[in-house]
């Protein structure tokens, strides 16, 4: 079965439904669409695609998030199917993603098959944006991102998982509402479980379309990554260590009224971001270089943020009382 969990994605959810039927009649899978509580008619297109078409079905996520979503239609439907695909609303996908997926599967029998992410932008600051994902400056170098060759990994982006190993390990952490894959995949490994990243196909990510609604997302990001550490006692990698300074630099610029030395580290991280970006602009010929250097900044800033916040948060909770 393919799993979409969705809140308000009335914009996407009829054109990936669409893209996934001729593989849902093909290999015989049922499409799960597990919402959140839409508001935007997302469901209202659910039900009239589910009447016509008997491979869709609509499933009410009272807690609204992604793992929530995901371990409801194993709950439902896992004792009828082996495995499951878990699939993005926010994105797009090949015509042969899952039968890509299951023949990989098949050749590795890999508990887990995990995809590169290929991100792509319409509006100006989403294609900036995009760029700096596809990027190291976004990305640090993250091996799930577009491009990746096929190997064995610790964590990927979430494709296929056979229902068996999911269960195994109690499925995601609903105490997660970000990072949740990482943490799984962490107890996957735990429990024995080997986890594939595919080069025979990828996903599509359409990023966020504005600085808020981006900042929103990798704070949470930077939560999960905190929670996701602190769950397991596990040491952040070097690619994430570097971004963790930035919350503590931005706030270190208040104390420039004792002295201006406070504002070098703050200045140097915003001219190294802005510098890649205006280097990406003229190597790539690409006008949204200097854009992405910003998108670059608001997402490590929201990520530095909501790790030292979650951080902190715990603290508060494991302190003794007076």
């Amino acid at each position: 079965m393919a799993v979409i969990p969705c809140l308000n994605e009335a914009e996407h959810i009829e054109a990936l439904i669409e893209r996934l039927s001729p593989s849902a009649n093909r290999l015989g899978m049922k499409i799960v669409v597990v919402d959140g509580g839409s508001v935007d008619g997302t469901q209202e297109i659910v039900k009239a695609i589910a009447a016509a078409n008997p491979h869709v079905l609509l499933l009410h996520n009272a807690r609204k998030i992604q793992s929530a979503a995901v371990n409801l239609a194993v709950e439902e439907f896992g004792d009828w199917f082996e495995s499951f695909i878990r699939i993005d609303a926010h994105g797009d996908y090949p015509e042969d993603y899952c039968d890509r997926l299951i023949d990989e599967a098949e050749a590795t029998q890999a508990a887990s098959v995990v995809v590169s992410m290929a991100t792509k932008g319409f509006g100006a600051f989403q294609k900036a944006t995009a760029i700096a994902q596809n990027s190291r400056l976004g990305n640090g170098g993250s091996p799930h991102r577009h491009g990746a060759k096929g190997h064995w990994t610790d964590h990927g982006h979430h494709a296929f998982m056979r229902v068996s190993a999911f269960r195994s390990v109690g499925g995601y952490d609903e105490s997660f509402s970000h990072n949740e894959d990482a943490e799984l995949d962490y107890r996957l490994r735990a429990a024995g479980h080997r986890i594939w990243m595919t080069d025979k196909t990828f996903m599509v990510y359409y990023p966020r379309a504005s600085v808020p609604a981006l900042f929103r997302q990798y704070l949470g990001y930077g939560r999960g990554r905190a929670k996701n550490i602190l769950k397991h006692r596990a040491v952040p990698k070097i690619r994430q260590m570097i971004p963790l300074m930035v919350f503590p630099v931005v706030v270190g610029m208040s104390l420039a009224f004792l002295s201006l030395a406070a504002l070098v580290p703050a200045g140097l991280w915003a001219a190294a971001c802005l510098g890649y970006g205006a280097w990406m602009a003229v190597s790539q010929r690409n006008p949204y270089g200097p854009l992405a250097g910003f998108s670059a900044m608001v997402m490590h800033l929201a990520w530095s943020a909501g790790f030292w916040l979650q951080l902190l948060d715990f603290r508060k909770r494991e302190a003794p009382a007076a």
